[in-house]
């Protein structure tokens, strides 16, 4: 079985860094419960970011759980997933799942990001390379 890590170089780090995602994303996938936002970067490897407020889950152990699962899910599907910086921003109602409703939440929005990412780089590079 392969190893996969979840270092410094895979998390949106700065507040300038969310920023250029939430200015502008191009690449969306959404559910009832979560939202992904994505920007292509110009690293070979994607990088993730996870935004839960209070409103959404008001404690702490719920909060860290979601973001947990969420971290965890990302670390090993990364090597599916183009270079992209990704946001993941949870909404109302994620507290109420529980973990394998989370987990295939998460299997479907990384399925559709990664598509949805692909069919973007190819118009974008169908694009530049027709003019």
């Amino acid at each position: 079985m392969k190893q996969y890590s979840y270092g410094r170089e895979l998390r949106l780090l700065t507040p300038a860094q969310f920023q250029q995602v939430f200015n502008a994303p191009p690449v969306k996938a959404v559910t009832a419960e979560l939202t992904m936002l994505a920007t292509p970067n110009q690293l070979s490897h994607p990088r993730i970011g996870v935004t839960i407020s209070k409103k959404r889950a008001k404690r702490a152990v719920d909060r860290n759980r979601i973001k947990r699962k969420i971290r965890e899910n990302f670390r090993l599907k990364q090597h599916k997933i183009p270079a992209f910086d990704i946001i993941v921003i949870a909404k109302s109602g994620i507290v109420d799942l529980d973990s394998d409703a989370l987990q295939q939440r998460l299997d479907y929005l990384w399925r559709t990001l990664s598509k949805r990412c692909m069919q973007y780089l190819s118009a974008a590079s169908d694009s530049t390379s027709g003019s």
